[in-house]
């Protein structure tokens, strides 16, 4: 491959809802520029960004892969996105490193959620956008009817620079408003032919609304186009580019994937309008110092890279894709890792296209490329030249919304499978893996129960470890709800030394269950020696780990040792804790125990039309309403629910708002569960204490 100046670099990515073919599309760009001899198709696992296993055996994209496409002396950097939202981690990287974000919507779909979050994510960013309605071959495809919708939900900004010839079978060409030019046919049979009379009319309005919306982008042409001055040609193109650039015009394609018809022009298109990397600046700070800095993209910049993508890879190792912020990079360009403080080694760099690595001499400015081997680099670090150092700002990964309980599926492989964890959180670090202390599981935490099947899938794929996914355990808790007296006694005589404790404690409830136990010493006249009193709370510290009615931790608890009795030769530390435990659990079965759950702070974040629907859910999962407000254009609902309701919440949200709706949990307190909803806890709790014994 040619060695490409920065401002002959584009760089995007196709974003938007799963399904509307975003990976053909990058396929049929491919094609196009003549990069593959034959269009592989995603459903017989032969698309090009489309390479991991679990990609060919679901016929989905599960992480984004960048595919270069040289077009009329141009690279145009494609990184396709995969759009199921369990996967939408793998978009906040490639939307780090590019100029430009392609929506891809629908011919007969239209505008959907994917869309919204996509236009959401590259606003964010301070991505310029475009969107490509695909599909224009498939029956019912009505290109105008989308461009209202886009136009209803996004505004004017959103102008349409190609038109179809035809739609659904009969789609097979297209005309560039601003050429007002025609083109009909696909690859070496692409033609120009006569613009369509019927057409004149759409042709007319939508240069009127490139011209307006060219005009707004420059101040100098505003005060021209409003006072009645007619724009010339080369005056519209500079507002359209401006515009472009800095996100106020927002054009619109027409294409077929399948067809191939309309992707060569919209190749045009991109190298044409997209903005270049060229001379853009990129924020950081001074790793040793703190203090705020930039980078211009250009060549003449000291080198520094950003790392947007890990790929592990069990036989080839690790792939670090990464942007050139500055400067330029070789094979010979010493490495410093700016996060970790530490001199990198790569053992090569390569240009990706899918799976495909081509190694290269030199990545200037602006340019995608990939190291292999680097020891300390994650996704979201910065690499730069030691001399200059930069830190760029990490990458924002959504929170986890669901979290299953991962444990080996055969014994002694346990090894295989976290380490192998570890490296897949290298790889995608929207999941999270961490051990409950109380419950003693590992919890794999995601964005939905597809993403934790992938993971787990890949696990067994890739590093052989076959693991299991089950609902996590919940940290229940016990408590008493009334004062009682109990006397614990322990009395044992076998030849020799016997053994002899005996205590009266008073157990009461602190009312509040934040406090796990207090103890109070109020033992006159010696009634147990003082040698003995630490004994008995360490007796009750140990026992109160597990509580009387189920199993789970004792809290809340107040002991107050008041009196006793021992024998001066067979008493001792021992017999003194056991007497405390005799008395911990006679006492404790009869100061009316209950079983507490964890209850979670809940912040739900829709749109008003799903309000209804959302409310009513929540009071079916036991859930209160504590308020409602509104946030960013989005209803806020504030709620507390028993953490055992929300395990499948992330799935049924998604369901209940088409995906509009999100949220965030966290652990609120401890409260008393319901007689009925108990009674299943502690009945289940009692059976597999049996079963164990």
């Amino acid at each position: 491959m040619a060695d490409y100046k920065t401002e002959n670099i584009r760089n995007i990515t196709l974003i938007g809802h799963g399904s509307n073919g975003k990976t053909t599309l990058t396929e049929a760009m491919l094609y196009a520029a003549g990069h593959v001899d034959r269009q592989g198709k995603v459903e017989d696992g032969a698309a090009t960004t489309d390479f991991d296993p679990e990609e060919t055996k679901r016929h989905i994209s599960i992480s984004a892969a960048v595919a270069p496409v040289e077009w009329k002396n141009t690279k145009i950097n494609v990184i396709d996105v995969p759009g199921y939202f369990d996967f939408i981690g793998e978009m906040m990287g490639p939307l780090r490193v590019v100029e430009t974000a392609g929506i891809v919507v629908g011919a007969v779909s239209g505008l959907d959620v994917g869309a919204e979050k996509a236009w959401d994510y590259s606003k964010k960013n301070n991505v310029c956008r475009m969107f490509i309605i695909n599909r224009m071959d498939a029956e019912n495809a009505n290109y105008m009817k989308v461009v209202d919708q886009l136009r209803g939900k996004f505004g004017s900004s959103v102008v349409p620079m190609l038109l179809p010839i035809g739609e659904g079978t009969s789609f097979k060409g297209v005309v560039n408003v601003l050429e007002n030019k025609a083109y009909e046919g696909t690859g070496k049979g692409l033609k120009e032919v006569p613009v369509p009379a019927n057409m004149a009319s759409a042709i007319e309005t939508a240069m009127e609304e490139i011209t307006e919306a060219s005009a707004g982008a420059d101040d100098e042409l505003m005060m021209k186009y409003l006072e009645g001055e007619e724009l010339t040609h080369d005056e519209i193109l500079s507002g359209f580019r401006a515009g472009m650039a800095n996100g106020t015009i927002v054009p619109v394609v027409a294409v077929s994937a399948v067809t191939g018809v309309g992707v060569a022009k919209m190749l045009d298109v991109m190298s044409v309008y997209l903005h270049s990397p060229h001379g853009s600046k990129a924020e950081g700070e001074n790793p040793k110092t703190g203090d705020k800095t930039e980078r211009t993209c250009d060549n003449g910049e000291p080198f520094s890279a950003f790392v947007y993508k890990t790929v592990a890879d069990p036989f080839v190792g690790k792939l670090s894709l990464f942007r050139v912020m500055s400067g330029s990079i070789t094979p010979a360009t010493a490495l410093y890792n700016a996060n970790a403080d530490k001199a990198e080694k790569a053992g090569g760099l390569f240009m990706m296209r899918g799976k495909k690595q081509t190694n290269v001499n030199v990545l200037n400015a602006g340019d995608l490329g990939a190291l292999s081997k680097l020891q300390f680099t994650n996704s979201g670090d910065t690499l730069c030249d030691a001399a200059s150092p930069i830190k760029y700002a990490p990458i924002a990964f959504p929170a986890p919304c669901i979290s299953k309980a991962i444990s080996a599926a055969k014994q002694g492989e346990e090894d295989k499978v976290f380490s192998g964890l570890a490296r897949l959180q290298e790889e995608d670090p929207s999941i999270k893996v961490e051990k409950n202390t109380e419950t003693t599981e590992t919890l794999l935490s995601g964005q939905g129960e597809l993403h934790l099947d992938v993971i787990r899938n890949k696990l067994a794929s890739k590093f052989g470890a076959q693991a299991n996914l089950n609902d996590p355990k919940i940290p229940y808790r016990e408590t008493i709800r009334k004062k009682v007296a109990c006397q614990g006694r322990h009395k044992k005589q076998s030849g020799g030394h016997g053994q002899f404790g005996d205590v009266w404690i008073e157990f009461s409830p602190i009312g509040d269950t934040n406090i796990d136990f207090e103890f109070e010493d109020a033992v006159v006249g010696g009634a147990v020696p003082r040698n003995f009193i630490p004994a008995v709370e360490k007796g009750l510290r140990e026992n109160i780990r597990k509580g009387v009615l189920a199993g789970y931790p004792m809290v809340g608890l107040h002991a107050k040792l008041y009196d006793g009795s021992y024998h001066p030769v067979d008493s001792s530390e021992m017999a003194f804790k056991t007497a405390a435990r005799i008395a911990y659990k006679k006492g404790c079965m009869d100061a009316s125990p209950v079983l507490l759950e964890p209850i979670m702070h809940v912040e739900v974040f829709v749109p008003d039309e799903y309000m209804g629907d959302i409310m009513g859910d929540m009071n079916k999962r036991r859930g209160r309403i504590m308020g409602m407000d509104q946030v960013d254009g989005l209803q806020r609902v504030t709620a507390e629910a028993p953490m055992g309701e929300m395990f499948k919440y992330a799935t049924d949200l998604r369901s209940m708002t088409q995906a509009r709706g999100s949220f965030t949990m966290a652990f609120e307190r401890y409260e008393e569960m319901p007689s009925d909803a108990a009674k299943k806890i502690i009945e289940s709790a009692q059976k597999d204490e049996e079963e164990e014994e």
